[in-house]
């Protein structure tokens, strides 16, 4: 089976890359193109030496991951921190940040926010059904 780089629909799902989502640096509009309405989810993609302008929010909390590359956070208490790709960094809403690449290759940060708090363990899977197991 091939890997998929085109946005596919099915039954409930849509699946796609965010190579495929926007050009090369910028947003990648994630929600949007996968149909996303409980929450709030972009990739950005920067060149080296780039940085967003500063920004926060009225009421949406945001979570940062890093694919890859490395970003240098910045935030309104004049606190900074660097994190490279699997580094994970959560911003109250109304928290000034600024996000820069602080590397010397492309930094792909991939962004999830939301408001009014975590659902619970809602997830179910019938009884019978094998549970995914780490390799012995």
């Amino acid at each position: 089976m091939d890997e998929v780089r085109e946005v596919v629909e099915g039954d409930g799902y849509a699946a796609g890359h965010i190579d495929e989502m926007g050009d090369r640096y910028g947003f990648r509009k994630v929600r949007r193109t996968l149909g996303v309405t409980a929450f709030g989810v972009n990739a950005i993609v920067f060149p080296p030496g780039v940085s967003a302008g500063t920004h926060w929010h009225d009421e949406q909390e945001e979570v940062y991951f890093v694919h890859s590359g490395r970003a240098r956070f910045e935030f309104g208490d004049g606190s900074e921190l660097v994190l490279g790709p699997g580094g994970t960094v959560r911003v109250d809403a109304p928290t000034h940040r600024r996000i820069a690449n602080a590397g010397e290759e492309d930094l792909v940060v991939f962004i999830v926010g939301g408001k009014d708090g975590y659902v619970g363990r809602d997830g179910q899977a019938p009884e019978d059904e094998e549970r995914v197991r780490p390799p012995a």
